[in-house]
């Protein structure tokens, strides 16, 4: 019986497959089983690999050549038309496919950012077996229309972001500082890999800032890394809550002393420990009866300001007196409160 399928499961698509996913499945699998990305014990079998793909492409992307195998399989193939031949290297069909697809450079910029560092300055990957620009295109045929027909980039697709929140107290965004967290990555080959990122947090930074690590996430089927945003969340705080750049403190003071102020005048003086340790005084206006809810501004002990070019530093710490009304009076002060408030 002719096996005629053979081909079409090493690229992983159907007899019916269309040009463009015939060459779109080229592309993912040439790229996969590179022996240059597979070093090591690996490198024999994905170079066999490798040349299997290539004998695929040859004669799966050339009309002739895949209406010989569909009927009469490989065998049909071995009069001169197929792949094998002493001239056949898969390299020449993978450096003249992507050549042709806009890639330019060869193996150095098709596999230069595909490192586990990420970006142009990663590891770079390079094969000496690679022949020179179209150069190996003499034993394949003709390619009937050429590779360059369609116009396609040898540039994959963008490999993404992976975001992650990083809280953060108010303690910690008034001072700034540095976090070690700990991440597990994926990676082409189907393996994981742990990193440590440093993270780097300045003071008065907000609520969905972004740090950004290019190159630390998962990698995708393509090798390329993917960029890992960080994004700062504010922690809930027991005593204070900011507002922009300012810090709101509630105190409470009662009702006698919103009214009469303490003993012997003047104003009702509490203090506030700041988010550094710091202990402020903060006092109710003078000669006045506090209002519930009023408030008293301190300039400059907020939140410190990170924006650049900025004229304020800081920002204020807003004080709002709470007034605290008692839960019970008795008939007679009831009588004394009626005399002294009509």
């Amino acid at each position: 019986m002719v096996n005629n399928t053979e081909y079409y499961k090493i690229l992983g698509v159907s007899k019916d497959a269309s040009e463009a996913e015939i060459k779109k499945a080229y592309r993912k699998e040439s790229l996969k089983w590179h022996p240059d990305k597979n070093p090591g014990d690996k490198r024999a079998a994905a170079e066999e690999k490798f040349k299997k793909i290539g004998e695929a492409y040859e004669v799966l992307s050339d009309p002739n050549k895949k209406e010989v195998y569909d009927q009469l399989g490989e065998e049909g193939l071995k009069g001169g038309a197929g792949p094998g031949g002493g001239g056949f290297d898969p390299n020449d069909i993978f450096n003249a496919f992507f050549s042709s697809s806009g890639g330019g450079g060869g193996m150095e910029d098709i596999f230069g950012g595909m490192g586990g560092g990420g970006g142009r300055g990663g590891p770079r990957m390079r094969s000496s077996r690679m022949g020179g620009g179209m150069g190996g295109m003499g034993g394949m045929g003709g390619m009937p229309g050429g590779l360059g027909g369609e116009s396609h980039s040898s540039k994959p697709p963008p490999p993404g972001e992976i975001t992650k929140p990083l809280a953060l107290t108010l303690e910690e965004l008034y001072k700034g500082g540095t976090k070690r967290l700990k991440i597990t990555r994926h990676l082409q080959t189907g393996g994981q890999e742990e990193k440590i990122l440093e993270v780097a947090y300045k003071a008065g930074w907000k609520k969905g800032t972004k740090i950004k690590f290019a190159g630390a996430g998962n990698e995708d089927e393509y090798g390329q890394s993917q960029t890992v945003t960080f994004i700062v969340e504010e922690k809930p705080h027991n005593r204070f809550e900011r507002i922009d750049d300012d810090l709101l403190i509630k105190l409470n003071i009662t009702l006698s002393q919103a009214l009469l102020g303490p003993e012997g005048g003047g104003a009702i003086t509490k203090e506030v420990e700041q988010l550094d340790g710091r202990r402020i005084t903060v006092s109710t206006p003078e000669a006045q009866i506090v209002q519930p809810g009023q408030e008293t501004r301190i300039p400059g002990e907020g939140m410190p300001v990170s924006k650049v070019g900025s004229a304020k530093k800081n920002g204020d710490l807003i004080v709002r007196w709470n007034v605290v009304f008692p839960t019970r009076i008795t008939p007679e002060q009831k009588k004394e409160l009626r005399k002294v408030l009509n």
